[in-house]
């Protein structure tokens, strides 16, 4: 089913849209918050969080594109989670070494926060529209979607030390960036 059909059905309050984005994007959303919540349990009830999320957003909001929207609500759920109930004896999940790999960046204490923050947003979405496709894909994905070094490795063909020295580089880019932009 295409997204604006999706979308019709969440204006009309049709509880099949439900199902639908279930269908379409339920693996999408899955892997966004398997990768920051290291319970199954945790990230399979951050989904369904999201599909009410999605639900008490229309009619007021009506996105253009429905998988970014619904990665968006997903993600912020699976931080709130993750920010509840991290300890450090429980440990696991990408995001504790996304955060510490940032931090050469942006002060760990304000990661979080800053990342939300419109200003540092649109400094980082210039700094990624000027990267190569392959080297913006692979900061993506690690730094949205939280994917293991490994598995960016895997799906571009490249070497793990290879992806380790990318995103190195790319972050020593940001920093610079950042730094340009008065932001650091």
């Amino acid at each position: 089913m295409e997204d604006h059909a999706i979308i019709d059905l969440y204006w009309a309050r049709d509880p099949e849209a439900i199902r639908r984005t279930g269908e379409k994007y339920g693996n999408y959303c899955r892997a966004i918050a398997r990768n920051i919540l290291p319970d199954r349990r945790d990230a399979e009830e951050c989904v369904n969080d999201a599909w009410l999320g999605a639900w008490n957003a229309m009619p007021e909001a009506r996105p253009r594109l429905l998988a970014p929207f619904l990665g968006k609500i997903t993600r912020n759920l699976a931080l709130d989670r993750w920010r509840a109930g991290h300890t450090e004896k429980r440990g696991g999940g990408e995001l504790p070494l996304v955060l510490e790999e940032l931090a050469e960046c942006v002060s760990p204490a304000d990661t979080l926060q800053a990342i939300e923050a419109a200003e540092l947003e649109a400094a980082v979405n210039r700094f990624l529209r000027a990267l190569p496709e392959q080297e913006c894909n692979v900061f993506l994905r690690r730094y949205w979607f939280s994917e293991p070094m490994a598995d960016i490795a895997q799906r571009y063909g490249m070497r793990e030390a290879t992806v380790r020295t990318s995103l190195f580089r790319s972050r020593e880019k940001l920093r610079r960036h950042l730094e340009k932009e008065g932001l650091l």
